[in-house]
């Protein structure tokens, strides 16, 4: 589940304690410093300075449980090439596994095409997978882009339309076949936003008005899975969810239907008692 976007390294810090409580915490505030002299100076188009967005990058990769090596990457992510740190100096600071994480996610922002076929949206995603040796790169990745989508608003319009697109057919795809479900939900909410402001307002405002009763029956979904698995003598964890905008607009241009109508059969699929 993702949590609030983290703006200070003691939240940071506690954030990773929470599910980690013997993380090498000073290797962590290393980092932070380490970034906050690299990129000194630096602001980002709203303003804030730029350690703003590495240090929210590294608090969405503890809402995916990521290991300290990943989170002192995220932290560094940007250092090699936005300032004149050097790979050489990000081993011999942090070490080698680190440092690779870091230039896994550099080379990703630098993928080239050198042709029509590898633009694809297939493609790229493929590449992006082939190029992660690791696949806490590919983390730091949808992480980052995830903190960029967040703050997508300071950009112009053209600027905007470009990375929601690119983020629609190459990141939040990417996001499914890892199975972060959250963030995809996020992701694409988000590129509806912005590649559809006006169908994104309306839609949120009629969703709104249904929310508290849908999740009343999404609690009593929950409480008849828990109480069948408990009869059965099964262990699990049973979460819900309300549908979100993407969900409803894939089923409404499918059907072609209106939302109401939309809304109920999603409803009545939820019902239906599993076979």
């Amino acid at each position: 589940m993702p949590y609030e976007t983290i703006t200070e390294i003691d939240q940071l810090i506690k954030r990773v304690q929470s599910y980690n409580p013997d993380a090498d915490v000073e290797l962590v505030r290393r980092a932070y410093a380490f970034s906050a002299k690299a990129h000194a100076g630096q602001t980002r188009r709203s303003g804030e300075p730029y350690l703003r967005h590495p240090l929210a990058v590294a608090g969405v990769l503890t809402s995916l449980r990521s290991d300290v090596t990943a989170i002192v990457a995220g932290l560094l992510h940007d250092t090699v090439e936005d300032t004149l740190a050097t790979p050489d100096e990000l081993e011999q600071e942090f070490g080698k596994d680190i440092a690779r994480l870091v230039d896994g996610v550099t080379k990703i922002g630098k993928i080239q095409f050198r042709n029509y076929e590898e633009k694809q949206a297939e493609n790229f995603r493929k590449m992006v997978l082939s190029m992660a040796d690791d696949i806490r790169v590919v983390l730091i990745k949808l992480a980052d882009r995830l903190h960029n989508m967040r703050t997508l608003e300071h950009l112009n319009e053209v600027k905007r339309q470009q990375i929601a697109q690119e983020t629609l057919e190459i990141y939040a795809p990417l996001t499914n076949r890892l199975g972060i479900g959250w963030m995809k939900n996020e992701l694409e909410d988000l590129c509806l936003k912005y590649l559809k402001p006006d169908v994104f307002a309306g839609l949120k405002l009629r969703v709104a008005k249904r929310d508290e009763d849908r999740q009343q029956h999404i609690d009593e979904v929950i409480r008849l899975v828990r109480k069948a698995l408990a009869d059965a003598g099964l262990a699990g964890e049973v979460k819900g969810r309300q549908s979100i905008c993407t969900a409803f607009i894939r089923r409404w241009n499918a059907r072609r239907s209106p939302l109401k109508r939309c809304m109920t059969s999603r409803r009545s699929a939820s019902s239906r008692t599993p076979r």
